[in-house]
Protein backbone atom coordinates (compact mmCIF):
# COMPACT_ATOMS: atom_id res chain seq x y z
CA UNK A 1 0.00 0.00 0.00
CA UNK A 2 1.56 3.58 -1.12
CA UNK A 3 1.52 6.21 1.64
CA UNK A 4 1.37 9.60 0.47
CA UNK A 5 3.57 11.61 3.31
CA UNK A 6 3.17 15.07 1.68
CA UNK A 7 0.68 16.19 3.88
CA UNK A 8 2.05 14.84 7.23
CA UNK A 9 4.09 12.10 8.45
CA UNK A 10 3.79 8.68 10.23
CA UNK A 11 5.75 9.07 13.02
CA UNK A 12 6.24 11.56 15.75
CA UNK A 13 9.98 12.42 17.12
CA UNK A 14 9.22 15.65 19.52
CA UNK A 15 12.69 17.01 21.08
CA UNK A 16 16.08 17.28 19.74
CA UNK A 17 17.59 15.03 22.28
CA UNK A 18 15.26 12.14 21.17
CA UNK A 19 16.58 9.04 20.03
CA UNK A 20 13.46 7.26 19.03
CA UNK A 21 10.38 8.01 16.94
CA UNK A 22 6.94 6.60 17.98
CA UNK A 23 4.84 5.20 15.25
CA UNK A 24 1.80 6.27 14.08
CA UNK A 25 0.59 3.04 12.10
CA UNK A 26 1.99 -0.87 12.15
CA UNK A 27 4.96 -0.94 10.04
CA UNK A 28 6.57 -3.39 8.14
CA UNK A 29 10.35 -5.01 8.23
CA UNK A 30 11.62 -3.47 4.91
CA UNK A 31 9.12 -0.06 5.54
CA UNK A 32 10.15 2.89 6.05
CA UNK A 33 9.08 5.56 8.42
CA UNK A 34 9.33 9.50 7.56
CA UNK A 35 9.69 12.08 10.76
CA UNK A 36 10.59 15.60 11.35
CA UNK A 37 13.49 16.21 12.64
CA UNK A 38 13.59 19.99 13.36
CA UNK A 39 11.91 21.02 10.33
CA UNK A 40 13.80 18.80 7.88
CA UNK A 41 11.42 15.26 6.47
CA UNK A 42 13.38 12.21 7.33
CA UNK A 43 13.08 8.99 5.87
CA UNK A 44 14.47 5.64 8.00
CA UNK A 45 14.10 2.49 6.71
CA UNK A 46 12.58 -0.31 9.32
CA UNK A 47 14.83 -3.28 10.21
CA UNK A 48 12.00 -4.86 12.18
CA UNK A 49 7.98 -4.90 12.67
CA UNK A 50 7.18 -2.06 14.68
CA UNK A 51 3.62 -1.90 16.15
CA UNK A 52 1.43 1.32 16.44
CA UNK A 53 2.44 3.52 19.52
CA UNK A 54 5.98 1.61 19.33
CA UNK A 55 9.51 3.40 19.49
CA UNK A 56 11.98 2.57 16.79
CA UNK A 57 15.37 4.03 17.02
CA UNK A 58 16.55 7.10 14.75
CA UNK A 59 20.17 6.92 15.39
CA UNK A 60 22.33 4.11 16.80
CA UNK A 61 22.04 3.68 20.72
CA UNK A 62 24.96 2.53 22.29
CA UNK A 63 24.69 -0.19 24.85
CA UNK A 64 24.87 1.61 28.50
CA UNK A 65 23.61 4.91 27.58
CA UNK A 66 20.27 7.01 28.19
CA UNK A 67 17.55 6.28 26.14
CA UNK A 68 15.43 9.47 24.95
CA UNK A 69 11.96 10.03 24.18
CA UNK A 70 10.23 13.43 24.52
CA UNK A 71 13.27 15.25 25.24
CA UNK A 72 13.12 12.74 28.66
CA UNK A 73 15.23 9.80 29.52
CA UNK A 74 13.24 6.47 29.49
CA UNK A 75 15.73 3.91 30.11
CA UNK A 76 18.93 2.75 29.21
CA UNK A 77 20.27 0.56 26.27
CA UNK A 78 20.96 -3.08 27.23
CA UNK A 79 22.21 -3.68 23.68
CA UNK A 80 23.53 -1.42 21.02
CA UNK A 81 20.69 -0.32 19.21
CA UNK A 82 21.22 0.19 15.12
CA UNK A 83 18.81 3.14 13.63
CA UNK A 84 15.22 1.43 12.57
CA UNK A 85 15.68 -1.09 14.95
CA UNK A 86 12.69 -1.23 17.73
CA UNK A 87 13.04 -0.15 20.91
CA UNK A 88 10.96 -2.20 23.78
CA UNK A 89 11.66 -4.42 26.93
CA UNK A 90 13.82 -5.94 24.55
CA UNK A 91 16.83 -3.92 24.80
CA UNK A 92 16.13 -1.06 27.23
CA UNK A 93 15.63 -1.14 30.66
CA UNK A 94 14.33 1.11 33.00
CA UNK A 95 15.89 3.38 35.38
CA UNK A 96 13.04 5.54 37.05
CA UNK A 97 12.73 4.47 40.75
CA UNK A 98 15.28 2.06 40.74
CA UNK A 99 17.83 2.90 43.60
CA UNK A 100 20.57 0.39 42.10
CA UNK A 101 20.66 3.41 39.56
CA UNK A 102 20.96 6.15 41.17
CA UNK A 103 23.71 8.06 40.47
CA UNK A 104 26.44 8.87 43.03
CA UNK A 105 26.82 12.40 42.50
CA UNK A 106 23.26 12.93 43.46
CA UNK A 107 22.51 14.66 47.02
Amino acid sequence: MAHDFSQGTDSLVMNEKDDVATVLRDVSRGESIHFLKDTDLQTLPLKDSVPFGHKVAIRLIKQGTEVYKYGEIIGRATRDIQAGEHVHVHNIEGTRGRGDMARADVS
